[in-house]
């Protein structure tokens, strides 16, 4: 199927790796060009290296934490004219409501909502006057089903979600779609520390807390940053502009849920 997506421009954020890797690529795939951001420059380097040869697009990269003033600025100068927005930052750290304190809140908010709603004030007006754009946020199942040791990912999240909500219709008429896409458990770094995790906690092997966590999954196993990304492109494709402020959930059927 023709997407409809080449010659484009898109930001991708956190792409050196995991789901924001896939989306880059499978949008690359498509012959859109990209700027790419991760803190990691080494990585980010190489990813950006290893997209150029095999797609044959233009792809600029700028490294460093989303979160900070600074770098924000340099990505969003970079971006000036994109016609795809795809947002996505590592979740915050596991454990439980005790844990806690406003400074864990904030960090985690600043990743996962104010950063992401500032890319998109800062990168959809433009859309808007050229009549065509897609923003599409990489968020998590647990936005639907809160999973107990993510409080902080459930708190910030279900605050993107929010806005989103509000704002994706408000932009719609102009040709801009905002939606996000919610991965369930993908075989990712984060998916490994997430194993770590259990593994501590039940002093059991790694293969075994996989074997565990896969078992909670109908599909019986933990996703592809491959096919997370091909969600990504239709998304973004000229294909999905009637989709509007939805939350499309990838987790391998997970969720026990009729809607």
């Amino acid at each position: 199927m023709d997407m409809g997506l080449k010659g484009k421009r898109a930001l991708v954020c956190a792409s050196s790796k995991g789901l924001g890797r896939g989306c880059a690529e499978a949008l690359a795939g498509e012959g859109v060009d990209l700027i790419l951001n991760a803190r990691g420059a080494e990585a980010l380097e190489a990813t950006a290296a290893e997209i150029r040869d095999l797609h044959g697009v233009d792809v600029v990269t700028v490294a460093g934490d989303i979160t900070d003033g600074e770098v924000q600025a340099q990505v969003i100068k970079a971006a000036q004219g994109v016609d795809i927005l795809v947002n996505n930052a590592g979740g915050p750290p596991p454990g439980m409501w005790t844990d806690w304190n406003r400074d864990d809140f904030i960090a985690a908010f600043d990743a996962n909502m104010l950063a992401p709603i500032a890319l998109i004030q800062a990168l959809v007006p433009a859309m808007m006057d050229r009549g065509w754009g897609r923003v599409v946020n990489i968020t998590s199942a647990s936005v639907k089903a809160p999973i107990p040791v993510l409080g902080l990912s459930n708190t910030a999240r279900t605050g993107l979600t929010g806005f989103v909500a509000g704002t994706s219709r408000q932009v719609a008429g102009s040709g801009v779609t905002i939606n996000n896409l919610l991965p369930g458990i993908h075989a990712t770094d984060r998916a490994i520390s997430l194993d770590q995790g259990v593994v501590a906690a039940q002093g059991i092997t790694m293969e075994e807390a996989k074997a565990q966590r896969e078992a909670t999954i109908p599909a019986g196993r933990y996703g592809t940053r491959e096919e997370f990304g091909a969600a990504c492109a239709f998304l973004c494709s000229d294909k999905a502009g009637f989709i509007v402020g939805q939350n499309l959930l990838l987790d391998g059927g997970a969720l026990n849920a009729t809607i």
